[in-house]
């Protein structure tokens, strides 16, 4: 096993993307004391998404469950780029929406893709609790979305918003936070 998480990344070939612009008014992720929340995180790749349409319907299982893997990259890339990917100490729970068509029952198999990553990525440091929820519509017509919870080591009393300044940061902006 690697020293480092980047260093397992690159042993797996693994490229983390750059951080995907929030499409409304939230950062992608944000850190408290010891903790880690992304927003949820849609398969965007390239500044576009990556397929759009309903899973079980115009998505096939298999191609959901590769969708939600590029969720959690993109996860990833919010958490390396307000604290570092070596600063994870362990993916503490992962929520999945799955946009289904009627009877569609597969959530958890599509969600798979994110849960098998982490822990291909951080062994048993990537178990964690989780919810695969099915819904009827995610934004822009995305067939899934992932948010991520890690613990980091430090942090104490840190609040972090990435991107920005010392005590407010906000993960691939330039605005800072303000707190009110």
């Amino acid at each position: 096993m690697s020293s480092t998480w980047s260093a397992r990344l690159d042993e797996l070939g693994i490229a983390l993307p750059e951080v995907v612009a929030p499409l409304a008014a939230y950062v992608p992720a944000v850190r408290t004391g010891n903790l880690v929340y992304t927003a949820g995180q849609l398969p965007i790749s390239g500044g576009e998404l990556a397929e759009v349409g309903k899973v079980g319907a115009e998505v096939s299982v298999e191609d959901a469950a590769h969708l939600a893997r590029r969720c959690a990259l993109n996860a990833l890339a919010a958490i390396d780029a307000l604290v570092g990917i070596d600063a994870v100490v362990r993916v503490v729970k992962v929520v999945g929406f799955v946009a289904s068509a009627p009877g569609f029952g597969g959530q958890p198999v599509v969600i798979n893709g994110a849960s098998e990553l982490f822990g291909e990525i951080f062994g048993e440091a990537g178990a964690h609790a989780r919810s695969a929820v099915g819904v009827s519509e995610l934004p822009r017509n995305a067939p899934v979305e992932v948010e991520v919870i890690v613990e980091v080591a430090g942090g104490d009393d840190q609040a972090e918003v990435a991107g920005g300044d010392d005590q407010a940061e906000v993960a691939g902006g330039d605005d800072q936070a303000d707190a009110d």
